[in-house]
């Protein structure tokens, strides 16, 4: 757990942050049951399929077809007050800013719209950029040492989500392992680290799903009676990670002279124009 005083990161004892908290730092994931009213799942559901239908995708990453990228609207904050006001709940911000500091900030709310999709294998294993402290192979993480957190993922349900839809599943503690998911296994059902098998993240809509972005994660694969995903999903960094609601070609500190002047691509992410990636495409 931390804390930000006079400017600084400093550790804070954890006995008066929220279990949750503890569980985040520890597995990597945790539910928040309940957080959001039927009223207000509703008001953000409204709201929401409103800029679906008025709204054409960003077309953010080139390589996605135009199919898939209609699932997803980006930057959702800007674009309802409903999401601006649901990313600031304080369910939400006890849970996390103990481990991001009280200062932490929303680097990118994407709305996820998934339509059903009957016995799709869905996702391939991945974590949210990083790893954040990259350890080689066969090193592990002090167990006395509380492993950092700099990035949390954020899935705020705005319809049930069980085993059939294919749900977020993640690794209890892969994120202490300074390793992406072995690119062997990328689509392996029974992948596992240090003995802890996949746990699915399956909720109600108004519950929120909350996971480290180290943590080995995929969306799972669906069943036959798959009904699809609905949730708006927001990334909380620490204070020092870059926002990515707009891409970095479209908000930059930049001046049009410097941008000119940047030829190759490494002069380009040098000065800050940096490709989407994860979080931002």
């Amino acid at each position: 757990m931390i804390t930000r005083e006079h400017g600084y990161l400093k550790v804070k004892p954890p006995d008066h942050a929220p279990k949750e908290s503890l569980t985040l730092e520890q597995s990597g994931a945790c539910r928040l049951p309940r957080v959001f009213s039927e009223s207000e799942v509703l008001q953000l559901t409204e709201e929401i399929d409103q800029i679906y239908k008025n709204r054409q995708p960003d077309g953010r990453n080139p390589n996605r077809p135009d199919d898939i990228d209609q699932h997803f609207r980006y930057e959702m904050l800007n674009r309802s007050e409903a999401c601006q006001k649901a990313v600031g709940h304080s369910r939400l911000l006890a849970v996390i800013e103990p481990l991001l500091g009280q200062d932490c900030h929303v680097i990118a709310n994407t709305a996820w719209k998934n339509p059903a999709n009957p016995n799709d294998p869905s996702q391939a294993w991945h974590i949210d950029a990083g790893p954040h402290i990259p350890l080689a192979e066969g090193v592990l993480w002090p167990k006395d040492i509380p492993h950092p957190i700099f990035a949390i993922g954020c899935h705020i349900l705005l319809q049930a989500c069980g085993l059939k839809d294919g749900p977020t599943g993640i690794i209890a503690g892969s994120h202490l392992s300074g390793r992406p998911p072995p690119g062997d296994k990328l689509f392996d059902n029974e992948l596992s680290y240090n003995g802890q098998q996949v746990t699915p993240l399956t909720g109600q809509a108004g519950d929120v799903l909350l996971f480290v972005s180290d943590v080995w994660h995929r969306r799972l694969p669906t069943s036959s009676s798959d009904q699809g995903r609905f949730f708006l999903q927001v990334h909380y960094g620490r204070r020092d990670i870059q926002q990515r609601l707009h891409t970095a070609e479209q908000t930059n500190q930049l001046s049009q002279a410097a941008i000119k002047r940047a030829a190759s691509r490494r002069e380009k992410t040098l000065i800050g124009l940096h490709r989407p990636g994860f979080y931002d495409g």
